[in-house]
């Protein structure tokens, strides 16, 4: 079968070809063995035999060529080799067959009688699709075997198909093989492997009994009871586990017992208590539906049993018997103490509600005292704004009486008294200051307007309000300049930093007061330094509470200053913060945003640095309701050379300046005059009668931003009571120097 001319590897490879494809086809057609010891033991013996014939076959090849060899020589040698061919053929223990040009030559006495039914067909000249269709139709081989594929596999029998396996009666098993030769002639082996199949069935059977053996021990150590019932209702097994807990008697616990009578008994002894399957036919109808069943019944010891049935692929059913005793008992212990814990927290959730019920009863009366505290404070915000109208009137007419005695040739005694008077009035106005200030940052409905704007113009305002305090104590309060942008609110900003220069100055005896700022990232840090007395350690920690004051100071103020700041930075999210080394100085610091330079806010207000000393020849309009207040302003307005057309109300201004025939160089009017009066209306009402936009400043003691708002639409300058009579005095100077610009430009009638 193996051409002994190939190559060793060939040889080989051909060698294994034949073993696997005969191991495979015993496994598939015969169940020669499904272990794989089986298989291993089925290859070792196909291999020696297929070894020991192709041995045979070779040595009956080479006899062959010998003798084709010698017929060439002579016919005496051509039949002695012809009979040596025939001894050895006959000497093999399997079938031989030479096919020479499709057509059967030479075949040995084991290769014609091995299947009686063909043995009529072989003989000289037969050809090889014969030999295969009789082998097909012969009633000796099994149908099931190999041989019903010779026929339509014998055309390629030049390519060497794999062998066939086949069986014949008398259990006795054959391998055929069949390959084309190096002289294009086909030689059929045959070859009995009855013993490798009989052995293998045998090892076969044996490991059946050993794994049903495994099987049935497994099954019966299970925990849980097992039982199958065939698709008639008879049992087919079941474990000890089984028997046990359903107390089955040994006549019910044995192969062949129906389901109804295991239902019967079950009924009987209440192990199942209600069973509504209690026919078979039921069953399987509710497994189809439901694909499962479970139950759980308690017996009368107690004892939880749990079953499990599901359907089996033949149309029977295994039922699955648990004991769940300790399980139920967790889940019922698990089950009161969740009950247990749901009536606690169903109490707890009843006092909660109480509590809450409370809580509610005392958050409304909370919200009814806030509301009454918030009421009391708006009361009181409104109290002192309107207040501080009626508080800075006179003060405001007794600075400008105190300024115009100033002025006076008085003795020195005299102008000592004024200057101690002028002292006074200062005092009281900053403190009547610190307190509006205050009542506006404790207002609940206190309002920011943060903006961003340029820090230069609100320090220069500081320096030109506190220079005349410095100069008077002998120091000099210098101001860095710096063009940076800062986000805050304008108002209060300048306030506290006022207030921080203010609180220098009081404690200082000599040296200088610096206000400057610095660059941090994003961040500008406005600073005061001070050579002053300064500040303990233990002092900086309570030098921003209310009416706090640190030895050393000139005796003036209440020590509001510096909680103003506290609060109003507060407010804005600035942070504040002090150095200090006492007997050498401080500085106060105030940190905040720093934005991009841009467009301000509009102010008419200047940055002036001294005061002009020319005679005010001009025409101003006066509005003031208060009689004390409106006379010394007069008077003051007067004393710079100004005439001065003295009103009390809009429609009193209206008749003088129509009296007078020709338009006011510039209006001062206070903001809040008599019977729902204000000075915007008659600043309106007097561009309107003039048809120009008229200079125009409102003197106020009032904060609110909506009026700065208003002002600043209308380009109106607004300056606070009591008022700066250096700033009031630079400010008409500047509105009135801004005359033929806003005139050439036109009166704008939206600005009314």
């Amino acid at each position: 079968m193996i051409d002994r001319d190939l190559p060793l590897d060939v040889q080989v490879a051909q060698q294994d070809k034949i073993i696997k494809a005969l191991v495979q086809r015993a496994n598939q057609r015969h169940e020669l063995g499904r272990s794989a010891y089986s298989l291993f033991q089925s290859a070792i013996t196909l291999q020696s035999k297929v070894s020991e014939k192709t041995r045979d076959l070779e040595a009956a090849l080479n006899t062959l060529g010998q003798t084709s060899t010698e017929l060439e020589t002579s016919e005496e040698a051509r039949n002695q080799t012809e009979q040596s061919l025939t001894d050895a053929l006959e000497s093999m223990e399997g079938g031989f067959a030479l096919f020479t040009g499709g057509r059967l030559r030479v075949y040995n006495d084991y290769f014609k009688k091995l299947i009686p039914d063909v043995h009529d067909v072989i003989g000289p000249g037969l050809s090889l699709e014969t030999y295969f269709d009789s082998l097909t139709k012969s009633t000796y081989i099994a149908r099931d075997s190999d041989a019903e594929k010779l026929a339509g596999n014998a055309a390629q029998a030049n390519e060497a198909p794999a062998p066939f396996v086949f069986e014949i009666k008398n259990d006795r098993w054959f391998v055929i093989n069949y390959r084309q030769t190096s002289h294009n002639n086909i030689v059929v082996f045959q070859t009995e492997i009855t013993s490798v199949v009989r052995s293998n069935r045998l090892e076969k059977d044996q490991l059946i009994d050993a794994q049903e053996h495994f099987l049935s021990a497994a099954f019966d150590n299970m925990p849980q009871g097992v039982c199958t019932f065939s698709s008639d209702g008879t049992m087919l097994f079941g474990n000890a586990r089984f028997t046990s807990l359903l107390s089955l008697p040994g006549r019910l616990a044995c192969v062949g017992t129906s389901y109804a009578q295991i239902v019967e008994h079950l009924s009987a002894h209440s192990i199942m208590g209600d069973l509504r399957h209690d026919n078979f036919t039921t069953l399987l109808r509710y497994l189809r539906r439901k694909e499962s069943l479970h139950l759980r019944r308690r017996q009368k010891n107690h004892t939880v049993l749990e079953f499990v049935v599901n359907p089996l692929p033949d149309g029977g059913c295994i039922v699955n018997v648990m004991d769940v005793t300790v399980q139920s008992q967790t889940t019922e212990q698990l089950e009161n103490r969740v009950q247990e814990r749901t009536q606690e927290l169903t109490d707890l959730n009843k006092e909660l509600r109480g509590q809450y019920t409370a809580l509610e009863s005392i958050e409304e009366d909370l919200r009814q005292a806030k509301a009454e505290v918030e009421a009391a404070m708006s009361s009181k915000t409104r109290f002192f704004a309107a207040a501080s109208h009626d508080l800075l009137q006179p003060i405001n007419a007794a600075k400008l009486l105190i300024s115009s005695l100033s002025d006076m040739a008085l003795a020195n005694d005299v102008r000592d008294t004024v200057q101690r008077i002028d002292h006074s009035f200062q005092s009281m106005e900053s403190l009547l200051h610190a307190l509006l200030d205050i009542s506006r940052l404790e207002s609940v409905d206190m309002k920011l307007a943060v903006t961003d704007f340029a820090l230069d113009g609100i320090m220069r305002n500081i320096a030109n309000d506190m220079g005349p305090l410095a100069v008077e104590k002998g120091l000099r309060l210098e101001v860095v300049p710096s063009r940076v942008w800062v986000r805050s609110d304008q108002r209060y900003l300048s306030r506290s930093v006022q207030n921080l220069v203010n609180n220098a100055i009081q404690y200082t005896k000599s040296g200088r007061v610096l206000l400057g700022c610095r660059r941090r990232g994003n961040s500008v840090v406005i600073e005061v330094w001070d050579t002053g007395v300064g500040i303990t350690k233990a002092d900086q920690e309570r030098v921003f509470q209310e009416f706090t004051r640190v030895d050393g100071g000139s005796g003036m103020g209440m020590g509001l200053g510096l909680s103003i700041v506290q609060r109003a930075c507060a407010h804005l999210g600035h942070k504040v913060s002090v150095r200090s080394q006492p007997g050498k100085g401080s500085v106060f610091s105030i940190t905040l945003p720093m934005v991009t330079a841009g467009v301000g806010a509009h102010s008419d207000t200047p940055n002036v640095t001294s005061q002009t000393s020319e005679s005010l020849d001009l025409i101003v309009v006066m509005i003031e309701n208060d009689p004390g207040v409106l006379f010394a302003m007069s008077r003051r307005l007067e004393s710079w050379g100004a005439s001065v057309l003295a009103c009390t109300s809009t429609e009193q201004a209206v008749e003088m300046v129509a009296e007078l025939g020709m338009s006011p160089d510039v209006i001062l009017a206070d903001y809040q005059l008599d019977h729902g009066d204000t000075g915007i209306e008659s600043i309106i009402a007097l561009r309107q009668q003039a048809g120009a936009g008229l200079p125009a400043i409102i003197i106020t003691a009032n904060q609110e931003t909506s009026i700065k708002d208003l002002c600043a639409q209308l380009r109106i300058s607004v300056l606070t009571k009591p008022v700066n009579l250096s700033r009031l005095r630079s400010l008409i100077d500047w509105k009135t120097r801004q005359v033929p610009r806003a005139r050439s430009e036109g009166y704008d009638q939206s600005l009314q």
